[in-house]
């Protein structure tokens, strides 16, 4: 009897182990999305939300697959859950302006970036997506404000061509030309977001 128990145990130890976490499931997901198979994140993120429905990055993640997707309404209830478990969470309130703005809702898009840099009022991807919003306003003067800030910090290609571009509109040629010879130079990364992958 004492051997059945035993060999029992094993076969439901060895069981266990076999069954993928959640933390397994969001690391599958993540593997498709970045394979661009969006199906497939989304099925792994679902199952790793049915083992955890607390875990705030499956639905970050979950978040940015819907994006892709342009299922907008189904990212924004999973950025809002973010912040609904993680309150102070900046890079939640900048995903969530990026589907506001997506849908063309480019003030409230503003307000929810503005949140965002009352909790870290130095953050460079922050104030490179509210020149973003800033420039879709027609508010121009404060979209160059903001690209020149993220500029300062960590100037890079993609932030000297937004720049141009609005120097452009607003009608200033020279400016522009300048922003998009330096974004062309070699001298800079090619996007703002290639500091984070260094790092």
């Amino acid at each position: 009897m004492k051997k059945i128990f035993l060999l029992f145990m094993s076969v439901a130890m060895a069981a266990c182990q076999t069954l993928p976490t959640s933390a397994e499931w969001l690391a599958r997901g993540d593997g498709y999305f970045k394979d661009g198979q969006s199906q497939k994140a989304l099925a792994a993120y679902n199952k790793a939300l049915n083992i955890n429905p607390n875990n705030a990055s499956v639905y970050a993640s979950r978040g940015t697959a819907y994006f892709s997707t342009g299922d907008y309404a189904a990212a924004a209830q999973d950025f809002m859950k973010v912040l609904e478990m993680r309150p102070y969470d900046v890079a939640g309130y900048a995903a969530l302006a990026s589907v506001m703005a997506a849908q063309g809702y480019y003030a409230d898009a503003l307000e929810v970036l503005n949140m965002a840099l009352v909790l870290d009022p130095e953050r460079a991807e922050t104030f490179f997506s509210r020149g973003g919003v800033n420039f879709m306003l027609g508010e121009y003067d404060q979209a160059v404000a903001d690209y020149s800030y993220v500029l300062k910090l960590r100037p890079a290609a993609d932030v000297y061509n937004a720049r141009g571009t609005v120097y452009l509109k607003m009608g200033d040629t020279k400016s522009a030309e300048e922003d998009f010879a330096a974004a062309k130079s070699g001298r800079v990364p090619d996007k703002l977001s290639d500091y984070i992958l260094k790092n």
